[in-house]
This record gives C-alpha cells, sequence and structure tokens, in this order.
C-alpha cells in the first residue's frame, strides 16, 4: 500500500461518542434535514440513530417531489427501541409532518424522560437532553401542512424540550407575536422568549433575523441552566450577529439546530454552541455562493466538515 497513512487515533480524547436519537425527515437531494443533519453531528463525535418521520426524493423547494409519509411505521420502530429499552444522552426531534407524528413523539419523550413515571437513563446516568427545532414556517407563512391545531400540539411538545431553535416566523406563531421580517428590539426579543420559556425550554436561540447587513440570533437561558453575560429578571440573554455572506438557501436551520444538538450533548457553553454554528452556517453560505451551486442545492458544507471536529 501507497500514499499517506492514516493516524491511529483521531486527534481529539479517544472516547465512546455520546448517542441522539434524531427525529426527522430525510431528503435524498437538496441538502437538508437528516441528510446534513447526520454527518455534521457524526463529525462532531456524536452518534447519530435516525427516525424517519417521512422520506422526500428532494426538498420541496423543487418543482416536483417524491414524499412517502412514515406515520404508520412510527409507533412500531419506536417500540422495538423500548423492547430493547435503548438510552440517548440526546433527543434531536425536526420536522414533524402531522398531529398524529406528535403524538407519537410525546409518548417517546415521555418513556425516555420520564414524564410518563419512568425514564430511560443513559450510559453516565443523566436523562437525555431534548432538543426542539419546531419546524413549522418561514418569512412570515406557516408551511401547507401546519394546521392551528398543529402548532397547538407543538406548544404542548415545547413542555418536554429542553432547547428549542425556532426562527422567528416560527416563534411569532407559538408565541401569537405579530411578524415582521426585521426591527425587532432587545426587549421584544425578551418578551417573546419570556412567552417561550414559560412552555417549559430551559434554552433558546431565536435565529435568522435580519438587521442591516447582519443576521441576528437571540438566545435566553434560564439563570439556573447556564449563565450568560447579560442578565435580569430570571433569565441570561445575549446576541450573536454574524455579517450576512450569500444568499438564504434551504438547510441552514438544519445545519444550526444540528451543530446545536451535538454540542448539547457534549456538555459546549450555549452561546459558544450558537456562535459556532452560527459562524459554520456563515462560511458555509459563503462558499456555496461563491462556487455558484444553485441555490435549490441547498449548502455546500462538506468541504468544511473539518472545522466542527
Amino acid at each position: 500500500m501507497t500514499g499517506q497513512m492514516m493516524p491511529d487515533r483521531p486527534p481529539r480524547p479517544f472516547r465512546i461518542p455520546k448517542k441522539i436519537a434524531m427525529i426527522n425527515d430525510i431528503a435524498g437531494y437538496g441538502r437538508c434535514s437528516t441528510t446534513v443533519s447526520l454527518p455534521i453531528i457524526s463529525a462532531m463525535q456524536v452518534q447519530v440513530c435516525p427516525v424517519p418521520t417521512s422520506i422526500f426524493s428532494n426538498h420541496t423547494g423543487f418543482p416536483v417531489h417524491f414524499m412517502h409519509d412514515c406515520t404508520d411505521i412510527l409507533p412500531e420502530y419506536l417500540e422495538k427501541w423500548r423492547e430493547l429499552e435503548l438510552t440517548f444522552d440526546g433527543i434531536y426531534c425536526g420536522f414533524l409532518g402531522s398531529v398524529t407524528q406528535i403524538g407519537i413523539v410525546k409518548d417517546f419523550l415521555a418513556s425516555q424522560t420520564g414524564n410518563a413515571g419512568h425514564s430511560r437513563i443513559s450510559a453516565d446516568g443523566k436523562r437525555p437532553i431534548v432538543i426542539l427545532d419546531p419546524v413549522m414556517g418561514d418569512h412570515g407563512r406557516a408551511y401547507r401542512t401546519i394546521t392551528p391545531q398543529h402548532c397547538e400540539e407543538m406548544k404542548e411538545l415545547l413542555t418536554m424540550a429542553d432547547i428549542i431553535t425556532p426562527n422567528i416566523t416560527e416563534a411569532c406563531l407559538l408565541t401569537g407575536a405579530a411578524y415582521r421580517e426585521s426591527g425587532w428590539t432587545a426587549e421584544e426579543l425578551k418578551e417573546l422568549t419570556e412567552k417561550l420559556h414559560s412552555m417549559g425550554p430551559d434554552k433558546i436561540v431565536i435565529t435568522g433575523m435580519q438587521d442591516g447587513d447582519d443576521f441576528v440570533n437571540f438566545i435566553s437561558v434560564k439563570k439556573e441552566s447556564e449563565e450568560l453575560p447579560d442578565c435580569s429578571n430570571s433569565y441570561c440573554c445575549g446576541c450573536c450577529r454574524m455579517h450576512i455572506a450569500g444568499e438564504s438557501r434551504p438547510g441552514t436551520g438544519d445545519i444550526f439546530a444540528s451543530v446545536i444538538a451535538a454540542d448539547a450533548v457534549n456538555g459546549v457553553d450555549f452561546f459558544q454552541s450558537v456562535e459556532k454554528a452560527a459562524g459554520f452556517v456563515r462560511i458555509c453560505t459563503q462558499a456555496s455562493s461563491e462556487l455558484d451551486i444553485p441555490r435549490e442545492q441547498g449548502v455546500c458544507f462538506e468541504n468544511f466538515l473539518y472545522m466542527l471536529v
């Protein structure tokens, strides 16, 4: 054999990877959902255990697509995990296509976190961290499949989440606030996150707001869970600002939430994790524009996975 030999071990400490159960759809083409989450989380030395909610030939931004709804298989799929008494360090939940799927996921989360009277404890003796990306809409509009009942059930799911990563549209849908694309003040965002905290989650980042030439992510964390610089009342707030680089593309929210999820189970400070996720999305988006990759093909992240190790 010729050529450079692979190193004997990875550069970071050699350890058993944490495990995340990832509940999300799969899009075969277009770089979104599980297609981007699996390699990103794996690059961050976390094992991904997928739970497919839907299977798409490609994401819905293309002129045509095939879609298979996995609702009918989810109960038996997850029941086998229960029978095996499988445990996870984290549970990352993304796209749920129906109210029925939300109910199935609620039952699974209850069995894993102890809300059903018992819990599956991970190898380190802790309950799994629940990361919820409440995928419901963007640019001020709910997606076609999102009904008022879906939104109400999603609020119930928030009661079981530790971390949520809504965009500003989803934050407004969940709280009943009037949407606007830009011009949000810090006080308004604090009020919005306080309403979301009251539904359950300890850590919140509202993503992707535009302010001039910058994208802004607003962070709010309950004091007892983690300290952040600007503390008032029961919450610590922070703001992550990144200069816009390249056009908006499908899959950036999935990339962002995947970095947050992997960092969460690896014990990384939440504010640092948001900075990392936003910076990674910016680098990949800028490269995608420079390479003239068509927008519907998503974000070229493969060249930069090494930055997450």
